[in-house]
């Protein structure tokens, strides 16, 4: 980082400081008012589960073992609320109670047991308002899972434990309703609406939350779905979150016969066709700016929820373009990285790939390094931990962010393509897409272009990436980083193919193709101009693992010679 970055970053990064304090001050104002609010005492009807998770999730977290900041922590069952709560980021998922819906799936009757304690647990601790459980959309995501899990929650419950519990809900919907403004827009104000939501819909004596909650949240969809179902974060996962939340509330709207907004209705009409988009052939989410793959048969369920059957949305969405054809499916990211909705998550992924045969998938992201190292979760957003084009080996976006200002805002994209071209052609061999960007102009003076193409048969993926500086003064920039680096005129690029963890890859042909065996024994070819391919141990992550999956990266290297260089290849598999 520059020192005119430093003077620019710092006191942005002081006056966050200051902001985040007063609404810390905020919170807790408005916690303790939120205590002399008449309580909850009964629900309304009975609540119905709507939320499911993994069990062998649940699994681990009943074993105790838990994953901080990419270390495996093993605590025994009665320590959930302890030394785990020291690290920010895993304190908010404990606070959150996502984990419930794993623990539940795991379905025994010591499962239920340990959910119980480690509730009411939190209640005596923290249900009073203290500790860093209190944000809006924490808040908001722990109301959904304790009304969608109540069921099991109260089982056999002492009479006080559910007093507690029901008096805690009154609490939480007391205080949702005067903060959930205060928190971020997208994902985190939806889960905050939802939970006030569900507590006017559930809970005896908070009826009162229910329509100006609606309201709330028909702005908010009409603000941040955009008219080709997308959100400016560019994150599908957060997509089929926020997708997820709004067909509950849809569902449990309905089944008590209110009215609900018709905003809503619109968002997932719009929502809908652009979540079938995003996913690859096994039912997952691509896993693009920070998002992981999802759950297929959590998404299915969602999208028969909302009752809408559009189907995927023509050439992609939300700047990703699609390509589909005898049950192979590619999406590229042919869009800017995002520079709000959240930045310190956005990728330097433009124009990398993704790539599915059937139900099985090929072509893959490094993933999302959430709950790992800051060092791998920067890593994950660099150009090389994706299926696209490096130049020298630098990212075509950089990111800042270190010590204090990264403890503020993470680290926080400075330099990115400014200009995305796209086109999209249809003809009697296939489909293609070609798009280019300049995320490479301003430190080396070249454009990047890929062009991909998949045949109608779904046999043959072909691609052509192109670097070039075109203009004079592209070409000046150009000659000068030469210089400077001593290239010598030429200059190394990349093309990355990295190989899902479930598919077998060796090279073939004196190393000049590579043969990708998937699991169901078919296979896929890869070859590339006649050049010789290298193979590098690389790592994949996947949610709900404990430690990263170790796969394979093949490595394309080409030069830019006078001014151009290029690279064609063909995945193929025999018809």
């Amino acid at each position: 980082m520059t020192g005119v970055t430093h003077l620019l970053w710092y006191p942005a990064a002081m006056g966050e400081a200051c902001r985040r304090r007063w609404l810390r001050l905020r919170d807790y104002l408005a916690l303790r008012v939120a205590r002399f609010a008449a309580p909850a005492t009964a629900f309304k009807s009975q609540p119905e589960p709507r939320s499911y998770g993994l069990s062998t999730r649940g699994l681990q977290m009943l074993a105790g073992n838990h994953l901080v900041q990419g270390d495996v922590v093993e605590i025994g069952k009665d320590s959930l609320w302890g030394p785990l709560l020291k690290d920010p980021e895993t304190a908010a998922d404990l606070h959150g109670f996502a984990w419930l819906d794993d623990v539940v799936a795991v379905d025994t009757a010591e499962a239920r047991k340990q959910a119980q304690v480690w509730l009411f647990h939190w209640i005596s601790e923290f249900g009073g308002g203290r500790g860093a459980g209190w944000s809006p959309d924490v808040t908001g995501r722990r109301v959904v899972r304790w009304i969608n899990h109540a069921i099991m929650i109260l089982h056999q419950a002492e009479g006080a434990d559910s007093r507690a519990y029901f008096r805690s809900l009154g609490h939480q919907s007391r205080f949702l309703m005067k903060r959930w403004k205060s928190t971020h827009a997208g994902l985190p104000r939806f889960e905050a609406l939802t939970g006030l939501v569900y507590c006017g819909l559930a809970l005896e004596g908070q009826s009162h939350v229910l329509a100006p909650a609606l309201r709330a949240l028909g702005r908010e969809c009409q603000r941040e779905i955009s008219e080709d179902g997308g959100i400016t974060s560019r994150n599908p996962e957060e997509l089929m979150e926020i997708f997820t939340l709004l067909s509950w509330v849809n569902q449990a709207v309905s089944t008590q016969s209110s009215g609900i907004n018709p905003e809503i209705i619109r968002a997932l009409q719009r929502m809908a066709p652009a979540i079938r988009a995003l996913r690859l052939g096994d039912g997952a989410m691509a896993r693009f700016h920070g998002g992981g793959a999802g759950q297929a048969e959590r998404i299915d369920q969602a999208l028969a929820d909302a009752g809408i059957g559009s189907p995927a949305r023509n050439g992609g969405a939300m700047g990703f373009a699609r390509l589909s054809a005898g049950g192979t499916v590619v999406l590229m990211d042919a869009d800017k990285v995002p520079t709000t909705g959240a930045p310190d998550r956005a990728h330097a992924s433009t124009l990398a790939i993704e790539l599915s045969s059937g139900r099985i998938p090929v072509l893959v992201n490094m993933g999302a390094a959430k709950g790992f190292s800051a060092k791998l979760r920067s890593a994950a957003r660099a150009t090389a931990a994706h299926s696209g084009v490096t130049v020298a080996g630098a990212s075509l976006a950089r990111f800042a962010g270190a010590g204090f200002v990264r403890r503020i805002y993470g680290q926080q994209l400075i330099e990115a393509p400014r200009k995305i071209t796209i086109q999209r052609d249809n003809n009697q061999y296939g489909q293609a897409v070609r798009s280019s960007h300049d995320g490479y102009g301003q430190s080396h003076g070249l454009i990047h272009s890929r062009e991909i193409a998949l045949l109608h048969s779904g046999n043959e993926v072909q691609g052509h990436d192109r670097i070039i500086a075109q203009t004079t003064a592209e070409k000046v920039r150009f000659a000068k980083a030469a210089e400077q680096r001593d290239w010598d005129h030429e200059l190394p690029f990349a093309v990355h193919f990295r190989i899902h963890p479930d598919v077998k890859v060796d090279l073939d042909m004196g190393g000049t193709a590579a043969s990708l065996t998937l699991p169901n024994s078919e296979i896929w070819i890869l070859r590339a101009s006649g050049l010789k391919m290298a193979l590098h141990d690389t790592i994949f992550f996947e949610h709900g693992r404990l430690v990263p999956r170790a796969t394979k990266e093949v490595v394309v290297t080409g030069a830019v010679v006078a001014y151009e260089g290029a690279i064609r290849w063909t995945l193929s598999r025999p018809a």
